[in-house]
């Protein structure tokens, strides 16, 4: 520590100095060394960070999608359709899997690092400017979203796709006000600690994302949820559209993708999972509630961008002998989901699993949900070690549903573990935390 402290030192002196500009190393560092604030939920800091950065996002327009399973699905599917209709379309998500960079992408190509650098100085004047003004220091996820901003309004794009981080009404990415269409996927039960203890105190912590005479558009919801978000909207003057999934047939399905009819049109998407069709519905509302709105966006952009879509880490096959999947079921509700996906795409198969999962979490009804399905089970632990559940807790719990379950912490080791073990019939099935997902996938990549 002493030493990355030493290297940003010496950075800071050299830029303020005008020797040199930012590493992307050195900016890394930076963020590292402001992430130790920690996460502070409220608009004051951002505000006043943004203010100062000449406020980008007055300048754009903003898809802005709540939730809490599947709103980065909504996301992919909203933003490649967008892109195929000839769109500049920004989009800001978080958690990554594979690099810190995909977190801010434009048309689907990540920020490249010489520029992120570039940002990452430019706010970091803007935060001296700030504390010399006695102003309360930013959020390593307030500086990214600012980041994004000035990022996507360099580059004049036409929307930005937005993902909340963490529920709703004081979470960073609510600061913008020129909301085209506020979105939901399926609100559950998460962050109980920060957004409320009953679904209808985190469905009114989401439903905060509404803007005066914005679209609203929502997955079919549980009825005290749908009852906050159409009561939000009615207040705002908004109108509202709900995608009830009952309407759409499945008419083709596997693990490689579905087919399915809606409206009288047939659609095609590859990113399988049960609860899939689901989300690409919501997307397809959202593009309905934007045509309504003035824009054009032929047919054919909506169909394509569907089939064209592609997002990492939600039941993604990185391995055809044995199927390797990789998925980010990190709560109760996304665990039912996979459990139903897997039951239903992979039945009679010998499974493996790898897990690995945040201490906040609910894991012991991820373990009631997902273990009895297992014939092994493996336990990892995260990279963010303060936050991970120690690998042998979590084999502790699953020992009550599956009788064989090994801790072995290591990524990697389990990874290896899980292959050796494993029949080229078998399926193995990388589970729980996206901050892991990213290490299985480049391990196993070399394996191969």
């Amino acid at each position: 520590m002493g030493y990355i402290l030493q290297v940003l030192k010496e950075a800071m002196q050299n830029i303020q100095k005008g020797y040199l500009k930012m590493t992307y190393k050195e900016a890394r560092v930076y963020l590292d060394e402001v992430s130790k604030y920690g996460s502070v939920l409220g608009l004051d800091t951002i505000r006043a960070l943004l203010m100062e950065l000449g406020n980008p996002q007055e300048d754009l327009r903003f898809i802005h999608i709540a939730g809490t399973n599947g709103k980065g699905s909504v996301l992919a599917y909203t933003s490649t359709i967008l892109s195929e209709a000839g769109y500049r379309i920004g989009r800001y998500v978080s958690p990554t899997v594979i690099s810190y960079l995909e977190r801010i992408q434009i048309d689907g190509q990540w920020i490249p690092e010489e520029e992120f650098t570039g940002l990452v100085e430019e706010v970091r004047q803007a935060i001296a400017k700030m504390e010399t003004k006695g102003q309360g220091s930013p959020t390593v996820f307030e500086v990214e979203t600012a980041i994004a901003f000035l990022y996507f309004k360099k580059k004049k794009c036409d929307f930005v796709v937005l993902e909340t981080g963490l529920g709703g009404s004081l979470d960073a990415t609510n600061i913008v006000t020129r909301t085209e269409v506020a979105a939901f996927a399926s609100i559950s039960r998460d962050h109980m600690g920060f957004l409320g203890d009953t679904l209808t105190e985190i469905a009114e912590n989401k439903a905060g994302i509404i803007k005066p005479g914005c679209d609203v558009v929502t997955t079919a919801q549980k009825t005290e949820v749908l009852a906050v978000l159409l009561q939000k909207a009615k207040q705002l003057d908004c109108p509202v559209t709900v995608m009830h999934p009952d309407q759409a047939k499945r008419t083709k399905e596997s693990w490689e993708g579905q087919t399915f009819t809606y409206h009288n049109e047939t659609f095609m998407i590859h990113m399988a999972g049960t609860y899939q069709m689901e989300n690409a519905l919501t997307a397809y509302e959202v593009i309905g509630a934007l045509r309504r709105r003035g824009y054009h966006i032929p047919a054919e952009a909506v169909a394509n961008g569907l089939e064209k879509t592609q997002w990492i880490g939600r039941f993604t096959c990185i391995r055809r002998a044995p199927l390797f999947f990789v998925d980010g079921a990190h709560n109760e509700d996304a665990a039912v989901r996979l459990k139903e996906t897997v039951e239903h795409l992979l039945p009679n198969k010998r499974r493996i699993f790898i897990m690995g999962v945040f201490r906040d979490k609910e894991y012991d009804k991820i373990a009631q949900l997902m273990a009895p399905l297992a014939d092994q089970i493996y336990t990892v632990n995260l990279p963010d070690e303060e936050r991970s559940l120690p690998a042998e807790e979590m084999a502790v719990s699953l020992t009550r549903y599956c009788s064989h379950v090994e801790a072995i912490g290591n990524i990697e080791e389990a990874v290896d573990a899980a292959l050796e073990h494993a029949r080229t019939e078998d399926v193995i099935l990388a589970f729980g935390s996206l901050s892991y997902l990213g290490r299985v996938i480049a391990y196993n990549s070399k394996e191969m």
